[in-house]
């Protein structure tokens, strides 16, 4: 499986936000992004010339394929399937990338990164619907649980995750049991459920070119 290997705290300060990938250290003082707010590299503090309207649209599709940790051509898959679908491009993409195995678990706090969610993926931790998923791509549709393994949820880390459940902020298209760590699609993120942080529609454009 292909993997962007650049330092987490420089593609956070490339792309100019918080991209979550550190898990409880983007929550920190020691966070890149309260320390060193500016592009990395050595002309990164001097002052930035606006971008054109197709740097604005490459910055992104960057950050998004950063955030969900996807290379190049994994990425431009996910727009391909949205666009062939009727209804907002935009809109689906998200969808699509929401509901990717290792962004659910990462989004219902049983993980503190996405990088985590993925390899506690790759590890066999999870099951959906009672049979074993090692594939952090798995796309999870509506009404399906996910759930961590009876051999697997004994775990120090399983203890200490439930331990701070408490403070996680579960979207309201996902339904937690935290007793049982199960993990449920109620129904798919739309509109206000969606990122903010991130415009599908700068991406569309990118790739409509």
């Amino acid at each position: 499986m292909g993997r962007n290997l650049d330092p987490k705290c420089k593609q956070c300060r490339r792309e100019g936000t918080k991209l979550f990938l550190k898990g409880e250290r983007c929550f920190s003082p020691k966070c890149a992004m309260i320390k060193r707010n500016y592009p990395p590299g050595l002309h990164g503090v001097k002052r930035q010339r606006r971008p054109s309207g197709y740097g604005l649209q490459l910055r992104e599709k960057q950050k998004a394929k950063r955030a969900y940790r996807l290379l190049e051509k994994q990425f431009r898959n996910y727009y391909e399937k949205a666009a062939t679908k009727k209804g907002d491009t935009g809109e689906i993409l998200l969808q699509l990338l929401e509901t990717r195995l290792d962004n659910v678990v990462f989004r219902s706090g049983l993980a503190k990164s996405r990088d985590q969610a993925r390899q506690l993926i790759s590890h066999g931790f999870f099951s959906v619907k009672g049979k074993p998923v090692n594939i952090p791509s798995y796309q999870v549709k509506v009404n399906e649980q996910i759930e961590v393994k009876e051999n697997k949820s004994g775990k120090k880390y399983f203890e200490e995750i439930k331990k701070g459940l408490a403070k996680v902020q579960i979207p309201k298209w996902l339904h937690l049991d935290k007793e049982k760590l199960t993990v449920k699609i109620v129904n798919l993120p739309m509109d206000d459920d969606l990122p903010k942080d991130i415009d599908p529609y700068l991406i569309v454009e990118f790739y409509s070119r």
